[in-house]
């Protein structure tokens, strides 16, 4: 597992070094590209069934209680909230991220990286900052993708499937939900991205020698990429609600 000390020790240095020297801005858009081709299509199929699912549920629940003209409008807190930047970061951590990391894992265990410091070249500026934040936009762009499928699909599925009124669904949008809901979304995204760079990262120029130790930190970069996600996930929705107060009816 990750030395929690040496994580932050190395993202505190990825940070540092995003404001100083040349931005390294073709590494960051070839890998920006490379986030968006391997991840676009899955983060959009992923998302659809996790809006069927959310207007499932609380589409039976709510007409239990007879109040379905709010289907609506639960669904897509639930969507906008949690499900999109959940589902956006995941597919973006299991695709991209494991990518950065066997790369440069790869590099490390053939010296590429050592040799790079030789020549005084910066590795943390010139290979990790600009892949940190490519993964952090194109989380944040994939996000508002995912969020318009899923709130797309749960639309479809509750009234395709539900026999919900369109009308009704449609309306309650704005009963529950704000436009703050959106923009916590897009910040969550962005910070789960920037979480995932910094760990593949870590993970790739931390490899220990041989093929064996770039499949261990790229299984790595993925489980701890996981289990900070859901954490910050937590403290990011405690925080929010307690800066901005649930809308009212």
């Amino acid at each position: 597992m990750v030395p929690v000390g040496a994580y932050f020790a190395f993202a505190w240095d990825v940070l540092c070094e995003l404001f100083r020297g040349r931005f390294a801005t073709r590494e960051f858009f070839d890998q920006a590209w490379f986030a968006v081709r391997v991840s676009l299509l899955p983060t959009a199929v992923i998302t659809v069934p996790f809006g069927a699912v959310l207007s499932l549920h609380i589409g039976s629940l709510f007409a239990q209680l007879g109040a379905q003209s709010f289907t609506g409008s639960v669904a897509v807190l639930g969507i906008v909230q949690q499900a999109a930047p959940v589902v956006t970061v995941l597919v973006v951590a299991g695709a991209a991220g494991t990518a950065v990391a066997a790369d440069l894992g790869a590099r490390t265990i053939r010296e590429e990286i050592d040799a790079m410091e030789v020549l005084g070249i910066n590795t943390v500026r010139r290979l990790v900052v600009p892949r940190v934040v490519a993964l952090a936009v194109v989380a944040t762009l994939l996000n508002a993708v995912a969020t318009t499928v899923g709130v797309g699909g749960g639309y479809a599925f509750n009234v395709l499937v539900q026999g919900g009124s369109p009308g009704a669904y449609i309306h309650s949008f704005t009963t529950l939900s704000q436009l703050a809901d959106l923009w916590i979304g897009e910040l969550k995204a962005f910070v789960f991205g920037l979480i995932t760079g910094t760990v593949a990262c870590y993970q790739g120029i931390n490899a220990k020698s041989g093929p064996q130790g770039v499949g261990d930190g790229v299984n790595q970069s993925v489980v701890v990429s996981f289990v900070l996600l859901f954490i910050v996930n937590a403290a990011m929705t405690l925080l929010y609600y307690q800066i901005v107060p649930p809308k009212g009816m």
